[in-house]
């Protein structure tokens, strides 16, 4: 069964695609006089791309407490179990601006939309690339704007989860916005080990936390970032993979 679910993603993705993209490119021309933040594409770019976790009839998304969103600036911070994840988030019918890796905006085609949607890139391992990523995230909690980030970085197999890396956290305490954690659940398991084969059975449920206030901006931020992590293990009943 897994051949076929997978198919069928793929499949659909592959004859829809180019459609979304071609109206994606056309509300983009339309309103890019008006709406310089691009939210309108954004709304329209996660609600496309989100449905693909609803096609397939063996799966079930959920998306909980998204009245626990602020309605201004924040930070989202999300753990990261899958591929799928990106795609599960999408779903929180909101607008914020994603926190991406930078080899991400060098896939064709996702990388010009990615930029379009001003969507913010990092580069590990440059010189400078952080502080000039704490300075656009401020500018942008600035402007009103919410920020989402998985602070793991990225997802690992196994039982365990990542470490939270400091960077969604010291963006929210310098800034002085409410940390969201979101918690996922179930796209573990909907994807087998790196793709691309997806299960044929899976429940995904996407759960918006209560907002955490962030301590003072000259604070240290070492036992806030844990205290969110050991959240998250209750939520999760997932430990904390530690550097032995």
């Amino acid at each position: 069964m897994r051949y076929l679910s997978t198919a069928f993603l793929w499949g659909s993705v592959l004859v829809t695609l180019p459609v979304g993209y071609l109206l994606a490119l056309l509300l983009l021309a339309v309103t890019a006089p008006f709406d310089p933040e691009r939210r309108a594409l954004h709304r329209f770019v996660c609600g496309w791309c989100h449905l693909y976790l609803r096609f397939w009839p063996g799966w079930r998304v959920r998306v909980e407490g998204r009245g626990n969103i602020p309605e201004g600036p924040c930070v989202l911070v999300a753990n990261h179990q899958s591929m799928a994840d990106i795609l599960a988030v999408m779903g929180l019918g909101v607008d914020y601006k994603f926190v991406s890796k930078a080899s991400l905006f060098e896939v064709p085609l996702v990388g010009f939309m990615m930029r379009r949607l001003k969507y913010v890139g990092l580069e590990r391992g440059k010189q400078g690339s952080h502080a000039e990523l704490m300075f656009t995230c401020g500018e942008l909690l600035a402007a009103g704007e919410r920020l989402l980030i998985f602070p793991e970085g990225t997802y690992a197999s196994g039982p365990e989860r990542l470490p939270f890396k400091r960077g969604a956290f010291r963006i929210a305490q310098k800034a002085q916005v409410p940390l969201v954690p979101v918690v996922l659940e179930g796209t573990g398991a909907l994807v087998f080990e790196d793709g691309p084969w997806f299960s044929p059975t899976g429940r995904v449920t996407v759960r918006v936390m209560e907002p955490l206030l962030p301590p003072p901006k000259d604070a240290d931020d070492e036992a806030w970032v844990r205290e969110v992590e050991s959240r998250y293990e209750s939520w999760l009943s997932q430990p904390v993979r530690r550097a032995k």
